[in-house]
């Protein structure tokens, strides 16, 4: 019955927060260009979504992460994925998402302002014409955000990588930094649309460079990178081990 109640209130909350933040973001985004003032909104949001919903996490790491901009990898096996990497990985990540997404109201016009980059991958020509985009932003110094598996694990094995990201990377010359989240699966049940609380682990590897390659080397960078996700995946949670000098502890 507490896992409904903090649900409802979770969910009326969030979507006064959107009612109200939603604008504001379009102002600040659309009007004033003030980039970092729209991020600070985004996280604000997800801070608050998370704490309603008694979502705890921890994070190892993030020592490995370089200054310059990189390409993080996660695995994906739940809705909390997303908004958890948004706020944890870079003050300023963008993300290459599916395009179904940029046809929801203000989201997509927010998105486009934040930085973020839609994928087709329906539409050859429109997906490279993405890629190509995201390229460009990564080699001005913008880190991204993606999922290579395309949609959720249900079992939490993963799935097979697809190549737009590394693609991306490979044109930029930027660095691969494989990341491992688990834990949130465990959020939402199958059919149900309850949050329960939860304690989220995300293991972030050792950059992998991508400088000298070509497009003849993505599928072997794919399969190094699918490697180093697997890898941190069978490390297991953060929350297990009692090394925590790396971790970060949040919630």
């Amino acid at each position: 019955m507490f896992a409904v109640v903090r649900s409802l209130v979770t969910y009326v909350v969030i979507l006064a927060y959107i009612a109200v933040a939603g604008p504001l973001g379009l102002v600040v985004g659309v009007v004033l260009r003030w980039k970092r003032g729209l991020y600070a909104l985004g996280h604000g949001g997800v801070w608050l979504a998370l704490t309603l919903a008694g979502i705890r996490y921890r994070v190892a790491g993030r020592e490995r992460v370089p200054s310059s901009a990189v390409v993080f990898c996660s695995n994906h096996e739940s809705n909390v994925d997303p908004p958890l990497l948004f706020k944890v990985l870079h003050p300023q990540l963008h993300v290459l998402y599916k395009a179904e997404l940029h046809k929801f109201p203000i989201m997509g016009t927010i998105f486009d302002v934040g930085g973020f980059v839609p994928i087709d991958r329906g539409d050859r020509d429109k997906a490279l014409a993405s890629i190509a985009r995201g390229a460009a932003a990564l080699r001005s110094g913008r880190s991204f955000l993606i999922f290579p598996e395309g949609t959720r694990s249900r079992t939490g094995a993963l799935l097979p990588f697809k190549k737009g990201g590394f693609i991306m990377a490979i044109e930029a010359q930027t660095p691969i930094v494989p990341v491992a989240v688990q834990g949130g699966r465990a959020a939402m049940r199958k059919g149900s649309a309850f949050v329960r609380p939860v304690k989220v682990s995300v293991r972030i590897g050792e950059a992998i460079p991508t400088a000298g390659l070509t497009l003849a080397d993505r599928d072997d960078l794919i399969a190094r990178v699918r490697g180093a996700v697997q890898a941190l995946l069978d490390e297991g949670s953060v929350w297990d081990t009692k090394r925590e000098l790396t971790a970060d502890r949040k919630g």
